[in-house]
């Protein structure tokens, strides 16, 4: 590992060529400045998470012209080889998370499937999250970072399209987004979060994904498959 495994992921994803690039985030010094905070975090010792290959890759898989919906999640999981750059996405050993548990049964996925969302991501589901990068055992530990100006500003370049696509908004932090969102072109579609410690319990049962699919029909865009596996 280099001395700065963060900026260097940042290096590699700019020479990608992604049309991500064009957003403030980038084309300014807002990336190189949070880069700089993570790399400052690891050598002071603190291990941070997903792997620096996998910091970029919602951004990666689903390019801005492939987008047709967006799931906004906090940050990666903070227990070592559970995330893979993907909000939600989770590719442990161990058993799927609360939420996930509950995401999956809402999609019709068989847990068995395991709770990699990258087929998701591939058909051009943005699962990106508030903070890309987190500590581990410290979750939240890079939500104030700067990242959420990334989350920003990747919600507004999507709704300025004239395509229309599906943002898929659970919790609090992600319904406050909903500001930045053109609502008579685009398909919003709000709930609590489907964690389990949410004592609304009001995510089970929205039928996020059937409404999202309906819409983006009657939109003249093809549906998601959801189900895993």
């Amino acid at each position: 590992m280099t001395d700065t495994p963060v900026a260097d992921a940042l290096t590699a994803f700019r020479a990608s060529g992604s049309p991500w690039l064009s957003l403030p985030f980038f084309a300014g010094g807002e990336a190189d400045a949070v880069a700089a905070r993570v790399d400052a975090r690891i050598a002071a010792g603190a291990r941070v998470l997903p792997a620096p290959d996998r910091i970029f890759r919602a951004l990666t898989e689903t390019p801005p012209q492939d987008v047709r919906a967006v799931i906004l999640g906090q940050d990666p999981y903070p227990t070592p080889g559970d995330a893979n750059g993907l909000a939600f996405s989770f590719v442990g050993s161990g058993r799927l998370p609360a939420s996930l548990k509950v995401i999956l049964a809402e999609a019709g996925s068989d847990r068995a499937a395991g709770g990699d969302l990258t087929p998701w991501a591939r058909q051009g589901v943005l699962l990106l999250n508030s903070a890309l990068t987190v500590e581990a055992g410290k979750a939240g530990a890079h939500l104030r970072y700067g990242w959420a100006a990334l989350t920003d500003e990747a919600v507004s370049a999507v709704s300025a399209r004239p395509e229309p696509a599906v943002f898929l908004l659970w919790g609090a932090q992600a319904r406050a987004r909903a500001t930045l969102i053109d609502a008579t072109r685009h398909g919003v579609f709000e709930s609590g979060h489907p964690s389990p410690l949410n004592r609304a319990r009001d995510f089970p049962g929205s039928d996020p994904f059937g409404r999202a699919n309906r819409w983006l029909a009657e939109h003249g865009r093809r549906p998601i498959e959801w189900r895993l596996g």
